[in-house]
């Protein structure tokens, strides 16, 4: 068993238990710091807290009557702690503290923590600045308001003084666009820390944020987290929930990590996605838990302007010990994808009742820098998925989505509108109660996907279920129980892929130019 401190700041670690288990360990470990009893370890990615700055710490995992691991590590260093408190914040829940904390976090030097303590705090939008480490301590709740009218907005292009350019703030889905700020907003902020016990919460209900969602009302809704050029941003621990859309937002952002948290929204919210890199490079999910109204995670890379015009992929992105609960999608690549995803990978998750496992979501018009290569799954647990997998080359989304163009299942010249799928990889890969189909896979007749690749799969379905459409496209019947459905794909590779009690022929291929069957 391996036993590793994967992250600390100056009160906060977070430890990786791997004893074989997916998500929560095998066991139930006692964690012990420097001799003392420190409470259990049940998660294999557990944040621990109530640490002291620039110390150290041997960490022992005991079963039982003996010690199983040790791992040793040094807190960071922290300049000073500036108390919300102390700059009159009241956390009754009633009084507005958007501007104590606010100056609380503009004051906070370099290595300094800004400390939320216990407490319901009324805010609007909080600001971030570099170098800070803020902590929302067990049973402090920032708690937003609801009203539009008190949020500021972020308008979607500004150019350049000398015109060589456009200055992006705000986005909304894969375009610029004038949006409300997020509940927390970081713009070209680097080295930060979040972390702790407490909750973000985003109050959003049908009753305000989630009721006439498609209008755009003064400017669009707000994240609950929203970071855009970011560098080094770390969030660990949290409960972020009840977002007016998009949970937390990461946007053309590099070197980022979201352990141990806790993302939740009704399943009956309107985009209330878990978590959407959207042009970001080096990201970590690891520990997540996720229950939520729309996609669990969500990767981007922008529509169509902002694809084209800064070519930024979303690529080196992992995700793993993570569980997706009743999204419409578990991870899910696109829409927005105009600049592709390139090296994403899922490992050792549980999806549980969400609509799909694995969901692409492209159409023609995305354009060639429209990429999506190098993805891979591996050792993933579905209980409840309607369907595992699907690859959906012509989603209808966005007013055209219906048009001849996007829809016809008849080969279209390939020219500087057309997207492109290389290369899927799924390994080991176990899913039950499965409904619609185990995949659902439809390329382009004109740009084939380039190759699927599923080994060590096994999938069995519900007793009952009701014929569905299983992706989100013109002209596909609805099915129950099917097994592989393949059209348009240069190369399919199946070695040891068992499919129990589907309807019909365990593999419906179509315009599929090459199936290696490794049996």
């Amino acid at each position: 068993m391996e036993f590793n401190v994967i992250y600390t700041a100056g009160r906060c670690a977070v430890l990786e238990t791997a004893d074989g288990g997916i998500y929560t360990t095998k066991e139930a470990y006692q964690l012990f710091l420097n001799g003392e009893p420190a409470g259990p370890v049940q998660k294999v990615i557990t944040p621990i807290y109530g640490l002291s700055p620039r110390t150290d710490y041997l960490a022992e995992l005991r079963f039982g009557d003996g010690v199983v691991a040790q791992a040793r590590f040094t807190t960071e260093p922290e300049s000073v702690t500036l108390n919300v408190r102390d700059f009159g914040a009241a956390g009754d829940g009633i009084k507005d503290d958007t501007l104590a904390i606010q100056s609380a976090i503009m004051a906070c030097p370099p290595q300094g923590r800004v400390l939320i303590p216990a407490g319901r705090y009324s805010f609007v939008c909080l600001f971030l600045k570099d170098g800070i480490n803020l902590e929302l301590e067990k049973g402090a709740e920032l708690s937003a308001v609801t009203d539009r009218e008190r949020f500021p907005f972020y308008p979607g292009m500004v150019p350049y003084t000398d015109q060589t350019g456009d200055y992006c703030l705000g986005t909304w889905e894969g375009d610029p666009q004038k949006m409300f700020c997020g509940l927390i907003t970081g713009v070209h902020v680097k080295n930060v820390n979040i972390y702790g016990e407490g909750t973000l919460n985003g109050n959003a209900s049908h009753e305000n944020w989630w009721h006439n969602c498609k209008e755009m009302k003064i400017a669009w809704r707000p994240r609950a987290v929203f970071l855009n050029g970011c560098e080094n941003i770390s969030l660990v621990g949290l409960t972020v929930k009840n977002s007016p859309s998009w949970t937390i937002h990461p946007y053309f952002s590099n070197h980022l990590r979201f352990l141990g948290l806790n993302v939740l929204a009704p399943k009956d919210s309107h985009n209330t996605d878990g978590l959407d890199p959207e042009s970001c490079r080096q990201v970590e999910l690891a520990g997540i838990h996720f229950s939520v109204g729309d996609d669990c995670i969500a990767v981007k890379s922008g529509k169509i302007y902002m694809g084209k015009t800064y070519r930024t992929p979303s690529e080196h992105i992992t995700i793993r010990q993570c569980s997706m609960n009743d999204g419409h999608g578990s991870v899910v690549i696109g829409s927005e994808i105009g600049a592709g995803v390139r090296d994403l990978t899922v490992r050792d998750c549980i999806f549980k009742d969400t609509d799909r496992g694995l969901r692409i979501k492209t159409r023609r018009g995305r354009g060639e820098d429209c990429v999506v290569d190098r993805v891979a799954f591996e050792n993933i647990r579905m209980d409840g998925v309607l369907t595992p997998f699907v690859v959906n080359c012509f989603y209808f989304c966005d007013p055209d989505g219906r048009t001849e163009y996007v829809q016809s299942k008849e080969p279209l010249p390939v020219d500087e509108r057309t997207p492109s799928i290389q290369e899927l990889s799924f390994k080991d890969i176990h899913a039950e109660n499965a409904h619609y189909a185990a995949v659902c896979a439809y390329g382009l007749p004109e740009q084939k996907i380039g190759h699927l690749i599923f080994e060590n799969i096994s999938v069995s379905y519900a007793p009952r279920v009701q014929p569905e459409i299983p992706a989100m496209m013109d002209g596909l019947e609805p099915m129950a129980k099917a097994g592989i459905v393949a059209r348009n794909v240069r190369l399919l590779t199946l070695k040891n892929v068992d499919i129990k009690g589907c309807a019909g022929d365990p593999v419906q291929a179509e315009n599929v130019e090459t199936i290696e069957n490794r049996e």
